[in-house]
């Protein structure tokens, strides 16, 4: 700790500080909350998208299972543009999802089977849902970044200004009072001792 000044100055600036520290403490415990709670909704969604994919890829897995060759999808279906937005969750900026643009060449239905246009459309929402998730994820890791350095800041307020503060005030507090009794008690040593030579100069007088 860092040595401290032990004057009423320096006791007002602790005071001060320690004021300040339990003002913001509230407002750091609150985004904490609130950043916990987004982050335990951001990973039920995950979770959601992925079973999504899962059963998507199984329903997928099946129709492709039918057919001899295996399939150029790359033939029919491209991504054309990821769209994205910006969001804002408890100050801190994230990416959204705001969909996916395809470019999709139109099979010929005479030379292909007849479940490869349902296999396209499948294949533009598993696209769609991995896109999602992803931008999921990537608001998940940076509400994580922000929740450890509010973690750091709530432990710093708790664990050390403040106790450091009161601790500061208590010393300070003390150091002052000493010196206040200390300067009355040499008050009355120098009232007493000019008391008494007044007293011996009439005294002398007298005599």
């Amino acid at each position: 700790m860092a040595k401290i000044k032990l004057t009423k100055n320096a006791l007002k600036a602790e005071r001060d500080a320690l004021k300040r520290y339990k003002r913001y403490l509230p407002t750091l415990q609150l985004k904490k909350q609130q950043l916990q709670m987004e982050m335990r909704t951001l990973q039920e969604r995950v979770l959601a998208k992925r079973a999504e994919e899962d059963a998507l890829r199984k329903r997928m897995a099946s129709w492709i299972s039918l057919f001899a060759e295996p399939i150029e999808w790359s033939k029919y279906l491209s991504v054309k543009e990821v769209r994205q937005g910006e969001g804002n969750i408890a100050g801190v900026k994230i990416p959204t999802y705001a969909g996916v643009d395809f470019n999709i060449s139109i099979p010929d239905f005479f030379t292909t089977p007849v479940w490869l246009d349902d296999g396209i459309r499948a294949l533009q929402q598993l696209i769609s849902l991995r896109l999602e998730r992803r931008v999921l994820e990537r608001q998940y890791e940076l509400l994580s970044q922000e929740l450890r350095t509010t973690s750091q800041r709530v432990n710093l307020f708790e664990k050390v200004k403040i106790p450091e503060a009161k601790e500061n005030i208590r010393v300070i507090n003390i150091y002052l009072g000493d010196q206040q009794t200390s300067g009355v008690a040499r008050s009355k040593m120098a009232k007493g001792k000019a008391t008494a030579r007044v007293a011996a100069e009439t005294a002398g007088e007298a005599a």
